[in-house]
């Protein structure tokens, strides 16, 4: 006769959805698939402002600075066994960034969605194991987990994929461990609890190479186990977890060391003394309780305080720490053990963020929203069994769906606000700022930015006041030099790229800045000096060799900076001013045929490359293809119609080509005389473009006083060889030529814009 396995409310009724709410069996299947569902939609819903944003912050570490490790099995390969080809050592969280760029390239609304799913499947794991373990509300908690507005800076960023993965496999692997050690009451399966065990320890190793903060698994597997029996048994429970502690000690040491010594946590920031260090230590989860109870002010970058060790308040907070934790031990046997698990669990794998170590992250604030991930669904658990036990106490079981009601929507829509700073990179620094005016890397970044995007003005203000609010950061001394230098302000550029080297004497990047600046003002060997230690400094810097090439070029060493161009192409391909330089010293060679090769490679890479077109279109006119080079200089007064260059060039092939067809004086006399009011008749080059289209339009009185001009200018502005070419057209007028034959074939007009 078969024995039924009673079910775990002692009657075999189905149990309404509501139940999930509250302790006892989980709902009928379709209901968890039903409730699941919701988590997972209402989770998408409220992040749905940050799908569509890009990459922010450090992500570029992970994804486009390093794309060459992610293009191929190779950097595959290197993800795995070299622990300095990613940011960090977290080979799971790369190997699926490599699977992305496979996949989408650099198309972020798939990274983000990911980012989602795996937060919202790390809820409905959470909802599972809390059920299992017979904790009140469950479900509830899963669902405050996945709307919780601190979990915003974890699942919106694409960088913390190491979070929510890590969250992933370390929920997975406390299940599968469950199932070896049986916390919840259950049949027991001798047979299976080999595999269980070995999936939980692939799962706990796969946690720790996606985030090393999944190193808390075997402390928490023996808090359980003490929680669910009373005690820890040697044999039953402390044997089983050697492995899993000694691959969690294994790794979080190689990973400190590399935090320190390839991350870059040591200096000044992180010269705390053990004093500083306690009273950050007991801080930090009072501040985190806070948010997780209160989700207000949040902020990308909180304030970083300033530590008083002769401060008696600020020594309440280690002093409340350690009282609270006493206290709820001391009453265990009155309130129970759960208490004094959930925040043992909640303090414990807060421990690497406490303070008592370097962190990176703390050179600009003790404390961050991604840094609660792990440790947040201990305090939301306990706070929702407060919530269950008050409802029972009270009797109003409807008290509890009130309070879901009322708190979930709310906590989604905090939620869906805090997702939208992540919509672009600009508008987080800007959130930044407007939250935490005195964040000086907020304040440098948002500089940065608005270089790129040609706001310059703006841009130096925010690195000079990244500079006020912290006088020795080297980056943003550099950042501020570029600025500068884009501004025209070159010598006062110089001063702080300068200043940035007597902070920190290797920062290539500042070696290359100088150089570049030192290069504009013509002292080309110094310039050649700075890039080459750049690159001592940095052997793979693309833009250093970049920038070499050109200083050997200006030098008239043609070969020697092809060599550079080559090497810069060769660890970046898409590298479009390397295609550019390479495309101009091979055009100065004679090699038309490649140098246009090189100028359609970084048209490709970016088509509204001014220089480029303008350059392309030279080089076809050369090869006779003067119907594309017209193409290439429309383009480039298309996209900058004050292009002196292109409208020069346009003008001189409408006025002085050898095809027929391609002539066209009116025309060119418009574009031309456009082009002679933007230099302001000053340029010879220009105005002898204009003599031309004068002379094919018929007006030679007009072209030979324009001509006289131009020859003025070219022999006051140095312009030798023009000015040869003009007293030539002159002498073969005075010999009787006539004056529209004159300027066809003859090399007046630049190779390049004037």
């Amino acid at each position: 006769m078969s024995r039924k396995k009673a079910s775990r409310t002692g009657n075999d009724r189905p149990v309404e959805p509501a139940a999930a709410l509250a302790s006892g069996p989980i709902p009928r299947p379709w209901d968890f698939w039903l409730w699941g569902f919701l988590i997972v939609a209402a989770t998408l819903g409220a992040y749905w402002p940050a799908l569509h944003g890009g990459f922010v912050l450090d992500d570029p570490d992970w994804t486009t600075e390093v794309e060459k490790v992610l293009r191929d099995f190779s950097g595959l390969w290197r993800i795995w066994t070299d622990p300095t080809a990613l940011q960090q050592y977290y080979p799971l969280t790369g190997t699926s960034f490599w699977i992305d760029y496979q996949l989408w390239r650099w198309w972020t609304l798939p990274y983000h969605v990911e980012n989602v799913l795996l937060h919202a499947s790390s809820a409905l794991l959470l909802w599972r194991l809390l059920w299992k373990l017979d904790v009140p509300g469950a479900w509830l908690t899963g669902a405050l987990f996945a709307l919780h507005p601190v979990m915003v800076e974890s699942t919106a960023w694409i960088t913390e994929r190491k979070n929510v993965l890590s969250m992933l496999l370390f929920l997975a692997a406390l299940l599968a461990y469950g199932r070896f050690t049986s916390f919840w009451k259950e049949e027991k399966t001798p047979r299976r609890r080999g595999w269980f065990y070995a999936l939980a320890l692939v799962l706990f190793v796969g946690a720790l190479l996606s985030k090393i903060t999944a190193f808390a698994l075997p402390p928490v597997l023996l808090l359980l186990c003490w929680w669910k029996r009373g005690r820890i048994r040697w044999r039953e429970d402390v044997l089983p977890t050697l492995p899993f502690f000694a691959l969690s000690i294994g790794l979080g040491l190689l990973v400190t060391w590399l935090e320190k010594h390839h991350v870059g946590a040591q200096g000044a920031e992180w010269d705390l003394s053990r004093m500083e260090r306690i009273l950050v230590a007991g801080r930090v989860p009072w501040f985190y309780l806070g948010k997780l109870l209160c989700p207000v002010d949040q902020c990308f970058i909180y304030p970083r305080w300033r530590l008083d060790v002769c401060s008696p308040l600020q020594w309440l907070y280690p002093l409340g720490s350690l009282a609270l934790l006493g206290a709820l031990w001391l009453l265990r046997g009155r309130l129970g053990r759960g208490p004094v698990v959930a925040l043992f669990y909640f303090a414990g794998t807060l421990f690497p963020v406490l303070g008592l170590m370097n962190v990176y992250g703390m050179r600009f604030s003790y404390v961050g929203d991604h840094w609660v991930y792990l440790s947040s669904p201990a305090v939301l658990a306990l706070g929702v069994v407060l919530v269950v036990r008050a409802a029972g106490q009270l009797g109003q079981p409807l008290l509890l769906w009130g309070f879901a009601l009322l708190v979930l929507p709310l906590l989604a829509v905090l939620t869906w606000r805090e997702a939208g700073q992540y919509k672009d990179i600009e508008t987080l620094w800007r959130t930044t700022i407007s939250r935490n005016p005195a964040c000086w890397l907020a304040h440098n970044n948002l500089g940065v930015i608005l270089n790129q995007t040609g706001q310059i003005d703006e841009a130096t203000i925010h690195c000079q006041k990244a500079l006020e609010l912290k006088p020795d950061y080297v980056e943003a001394h550099n950042n501020l030099g570029d600025a500068l230098l884009h501004s025209g302000r070159v010598d006062e550029a110089i001063v702080h790229y300068q200043r940035a080297l007597e902070l920190k004497p290797e920062y290539a990047e500042a070696h290359n800045n100088l150089g570049a600046a030192i290069l504009q003002n013509g002292q080309i060997d110094v310039a050649t000096i700075h890039f080459q230690r750049a690159l001592e400094l940095k052997p793979e810097y693309a833009e250093a060799y970049n920038n070499l090439g050109e200083a050997l070029l200006r030098n008239g060493k043609v070969n020697e900076a092809m060599i550079q161009y080559q090497r810069a192409l060769e660890l970046n391909p898409d590298y479009a001013e390397a295609h550019y330089n390479f495309g101009n010293a091979l055009l100065q060679e004679g090699q038309v045929d490649e140098a246009i090769f090189h100028y359609q490679n970084a048209l490709k890479i970016k088509p509204e490359y001014i220089m480029a077109h303008l350059n392309l279109g030279n080089a076809l006119k050369q090869t006779g293809r003067a119907d594309e080079a017209r193409v290439h200089y429309e383009l480039a007064i298309k996209i900058n119609p004050m292009e002196l260059g292109a409208l020069n060039n346009l003008a001189w092939l409408l006025a002085t080509s050898s095809e027929p067809a391609q002539r066209n004086g009116a025309l060119a006399l418009e574009v031309v005389q456009r082009a002679s009011q933007l230099s302001g008749g000053n340029h010879p080059i220009v105005q002898q473009t204009l003599a031309a289209a004068y002379a094919e339009c018929d007006q030679f009185a007009e072209a030979l006083e324009i001509s006289q001009q131009a020859l003025s200018l070219a022999l006051a502005q140095g312009y030798t060889a023009l000015a040869d070419a003009i007293q030539n057209q002159r002498r073969q007028y005075q010999a009787g030529k006539p004056f529209r034959e004159i300027f066809p074939g003859v090399p007046t007009a630049p190779p390049a814009a004037p």
